[in-house]
């Protein structure tokens, strides 16, 4: 009669466990990709939205063979810090991929760079009551904001 809940609680903290890591994963991989863009790599080497997306990844250790399929990426420029955040893409449950934008901007800048990362929840409850979107699976949210640094534009 104990065993039940017992292993529900146990797998539900384990599973919770789970998201904190990716969660702190997937900051420190933001962090570490958005260099390419701060330092000006990304205008002088000609880096698209995909290998920035895989050099994201790669930042992500063991999570980075499912960070392709479930992360998604905004870089764009920001008019001023204290301009707010542009909306959220996830919308009735869904994730509208149509909003996000790469722009890396150019030397001196302001940009914002967030990542949405989904991960499926497999512990009954649990998923109720954290998702965010229609499929059970909960949105792990980083954003970062910096000032490029002045760099070097291409030559023409």
């Amino acid at each position: 009669m104990v065993a039940a809940p017992f292993f529900f609680m146990i797998f539900a903290v384990l599973e919770l466990g789970l998201v904190f890591l990716i969660d702190s994963t997937l900051e420190n991989a933001v962090m570490s990709a958005s260099r390419i863009v701060r330092t000006g790599r990304a205008e002088t080497e000609g880096v698209s939205d995909a290998q920035f997306k895989t050099a994201l990844c790669a930042q992500m250790s063991v999570f980075e063979t499912d960070c392709k399929t479930r992360a998604d990426v905004d870089v764009r420029i920001m008019p001023r810090f204290s301009a707010g955040t542009p909306d959220s893409p996830i919308k009735n449950g869904e994730m509208d991929k149509g909003d996000l934008d790469y722009d890396i901007g150019g030397p001196g800048d302001l940009m914002l760079v967030r990542v949405w990362y989904s991960q499926p929840l497999v512990t009954p409850f649990m998923s109720q009551a954290v998702s965010r979107l229609k499929s059970g699976a909960i949105v792990i949210s980083v954003a970062t904001a910096f000032r490029n640094e002045p760099y070097r534009g291409p030559t023409p």
